[in-house]
């Protein structure tokens, strides 16, 4: 074979490679956790209870066991999580065209701490690319095992989180060149890690112990001066040096806890927040007349009979309350709230305040910069009332736009945070975990209640058409080639448009 011929081979060989992968889906909320499809197949609208009562451009339909986490897409397999049984999770793999299972592991869990009914055991989305599934668990630590068979790769085992306030963990791994990078806020041992995806060696890790409990993906900046992983979390928006770790920058522009993930466009990080000050979150869940006398103060008793049957760790009260508890009368009262589960460096906003316990912000956040940046990167900040604490923002055709609870929908522009459109109502009042994801043109806003929304992304956009489900829907979809994929409570579930 001549040098040329083989040259065209080679070409030939890598496009219809890329033919066959597609478009991945790697992660939660996509390529960046954007939620942003860049596929320019059509996205059909209808699909579930439509005016007739058929289901349409449903291509295929799998039931699981319980999940709350979302599917990843990578080289045509669809990966997501359930539990098989109450001390069992089962990771699985399906065919992305026709939903032909590819295989299935499960391991078992060991014990399990309480965790509120919302959320699931099987909470996190995997990450994944052509060769391997990244997947975590509370009590087996990040798993990795090789895409085409299921078969074991690598363990790395991680601090087992523990969570006073029952939410349990809910945060998954996030890809991004040969690092699998991690974030886990906990109330014990929070931390980021940058894991060598290859090998599952920890790279770096940043000990975030001046963090409470947040929910908050990494997400990748491009700058001038290269990529920084940039990570959301109790008063700080930070911008880590991916090689080393290094904290790079900070802004101190958040709130005591963040549920949402940022989205980053051009170098401009948006971020949403949602918080109420802690003190009013201890009083709320330990002072009740469940747990506690309703006094206005928190003794560690009744922090115990709050979690319940798992003993609460000497390591929790030395950080947070005996820091905390000032006059030493062995309770914590008013502003001893803030010192007991604030660091002392981070003192967060949304303190003790009884009359109105909640803030919320939306900004935007320029990348790049060294040291603290909160005077300097700051592009704008507004305080929208439309706001929920869970739903990540979605910034598409230069627009921002939010779901909150009672499908309550609003659109914002992203030079300065003015509101272009709404709020308004664009579906039956739900409950909203799920992030909305875009696609074609179209954004798709899935409720608690299995209602799917989708409307056309526009200045002035329209309702395109209402489904239901008929199943809870608490994980974000996912698009990948013209596909939507749905993980329900129960089951997954493959639209696409079968007219083509």
């Amino acid at each position: 074979m001549t040098p040329s011929i083989h040259c065209l081979v080679t070409i030939f060989s890598l496009l219809m490679t890329s033919v066959v992968r597609g478009e991945d889906w790697p992660q939660f909320r996509g390529p960046n956790c954007s939620g942003v499809s860049a596929s320019q197949d059509p996205l059909p609208f209808e699909f579930y209870d439509t005016e007739d009562g058929e289901q349409k451009n449903v291509l295929w339909s799998v039931p699981l066991g319980d999940g709350v986490g979302s599917p990843a897409v990578a080289a045509g397999r669809v990966f997501t999580a359930g539990m098989i049984d109450k001390q069992t999770v089962g990771l699985f793999a399906f065919d992305a065209t026709t939903g032909k299972p590819l295989w299935q592991r499960q391991w078992p869990t060991g014990p399990l701490a309480e965790i509120s009914q919302v959320n699931s055991y099987a909470s996190s989305t995997p990450a994944a690319d052509d060769q391997r599934v990244y997947f975590y668990f509370a009590t087996l630590g990040m798993l990795c095992v090789d895409a085409a068979s299921g078969e074991d790769v690598w363990q790395k085992q991680l601090p087992t989180p523990f969570f006073v306030f029952k939410w349990g963990p809910g945060m998954s791994p996030v890809l991004h060149k040969e690092l699998l990078l991690f974030c886990q806020d906990d109330d014990l041992n929070p931390a980021l890690y940058a894991i060598d995806k290859r090998t599952g060696q920890i790279r770096w890790q940043d000990d975030r112990l001046d963090m409470a409990v947040n929910y908050s993906h990494p997400v990748i900046c491009t700058t001038d001066a290269g990529d920084e992983i940039v990570v959301a979390g109790t008063g700080l928006l930070i911008g880590f040096d991916p090689a080393s770790g290094r904290r790079k920058w900070w802004a101190r522009v958040l709130l005591r806890n963040i549920k949402s993930t940022p989205v980053v466009l051009d170098g401009v990080v948006y971020v949403t927040v949602v918080s109420q000050g802690i003190a009013y979150q201890w009083l709320a869940v330990a002072d009740t007349s469940a747990t506690g006398n309703r006094d206005g103060k928190v003794s560690k008793e009744e922090i115990q009979a709050a979690v319940g049957d798992v003993q609460v760790p000497d390591q929790f009260f030395k950080r947070t309350f005996e820091r905390g508890d000032l006059n030493r009368d062995g309770v914590l009262e008013g502003e001893e709230l803030d010192a007991a589960f604030l660091h002392p460096d981070n003192f967060a906003g949304a303190r003790f305040d009884a009359a109105d316990p909640s803030e919320r912000f939306l900004l935007a956040v320029r990348g790049g910069g060294e040291g603290d940046v909160t005077g300097t990167h700051v592009m704008w900040r507004q305080q929208p009332k439309n706001m929920d604490s869970i739903p990540s923002p979605l910034v598409v055709t230069n627009r921002l736009w939010l779901i909150r609870d009672g499908s309550i929908a609003s659109c914002h522009e992203i030079d300065h945070g003015e509101l272009v459109w709404g709020p308004k109502r664009v579906g039956d009042a739900s409950k909203y975990y799920a992030s909305p994801v875009c696609g074609d043109g179209k954004i798709v806003l899935a409720g608690e209640n299995g209602q799917v929304v989708v409307i056309s992304d526009r200045e002035q956009p329209e309702v395109l058409a209402t489904n239901n489900l008929g199943n809870d829907i608490l994980g974000t979809p996912a698009i990948s080639d013209g596909r939507l994929f749905l993980r329900a409570r129960k089951k997954l579930v493959c639209i696409a448009d079968l007219g083509k």
